[in-house]
């Protein structure tokens, strides 16, 4: 009972949190299940409703080709989210195994992969993604791919740090004491206890990995039309804004959520993580 209670006043004191996780949830109910807010096609309009305004018809307003905008910002949701999820997985995977190495090892493996590190961080990461699209081609996954390359470094930069710091502990001495395997001493001590912070940063980097995919989307790098992609449809309605100020500032809006509640979220995750490690 004292738990309910306490987990209540945690809730009831973070307003802000509680709405954050709601934005979220709701996100991720639009990606997975579309049908649950919308029965519409996305893909087809009525052109005799075209750059209609937002009404109980069309909550979003419709196009310029009559589509219903709502359930394209609705069916864009799993577009945007595919992309985000695999750059961050992308990032994740890539960088932590980086830091992984380069922690454990140390040596000049540590120098090298640190210095690769330092010319990824000291490039814009936008700049980066940029350049790394127009090499691999369009398309969502491609640009998944170019956004996780950039979040590597970090990634890595975090993991090293803890490595270093768990690679000294009591366990990990008397498990190398005991005879066994490095690799076993790697994946079996020191990996675990050093992926906390760097599930964290994931949660940090996500908001803002929603918008780098956004803005390349945007940019016109990501899925090819009529695919509903969040930046897309924020492009989509530009020459339009003196006349259907809904095409670019309701989709606008939704990205603009997404990330300020992603970027409540893992505020909360980290405020967690340190108090957990005091």
């Amino acid at each position: 009972m004292s738990r309910g209670r306490a987990a209540a006043r945690f809730w009831l004191r973070r307003p802000g949190l509680v709405a954050a996780v709601a934005v979220l949830a709701l996100v991720l109910l639009a990606a997975f299940f579309p049908g649950l807010f919308t029965g519409r096609d996305p893909l087809s309009g009525v052109p005799a409703e075209r750059l209609r305004g937002p009404s109980l018809h069309h909550l979003f307003g419709t196009d310029q080709l009559g589509r219903d905008l709502f359930s394209r910002v609705v069916h864009g949701a799993a577009l945007s989210l595919k992309a985000t999820s695999l750059a961050v997985a992308v990032g994740l995977v890539a960088g932590s195994a980086l830091g992984l190495a380069a922690g454990y090892v140390g040596g000049l493996l540590d120098d090298a992969l640190m210095r690769i590190a330092d010319v990824l961080l000291a490039i814009p990461s936008l700049l980066l993604s940029l350049a790394l699209v127009t090499a691999l081609g369009f398309g969502t996954v491609k640009v998944a791919v170019a956004v996780g390359v950039t979040s590597v470094a970090g990634f890595a930069r975090i993991m090293r740090a803890e490595v270093l710091r768990v690679r000294e502990a009591t366990y990990v001495e008397a498990a190398r004491s005991s005879g066994s395997r490095p690799l076993a001493v790697l994946l079996r001590h020191v990996l675990p206890n050093a992926s906390g912070p760097v599930l964290v940063y994931a949660a940090v980097e996500f908001g803002t990995v929603v918008l780098a995919v956004s803005a390349l989307s945007f940019l016109g790098y990501g899925a090819e039309p009529p695919a509903p992609e969040w930046g897309s449809l924020v492009s989509g309605g530009r020459d339009y804004l003196a006349t259907a100020w809904w095409l670019t500032t309701l989709p606008g809006l939704t990205i603009a959520a997404t990330v300020l509640a992603a970027g409540r979220v893992s505020r909360a995750l980290d405020g967690e993580a340190k108090e957990a490690s005091r």
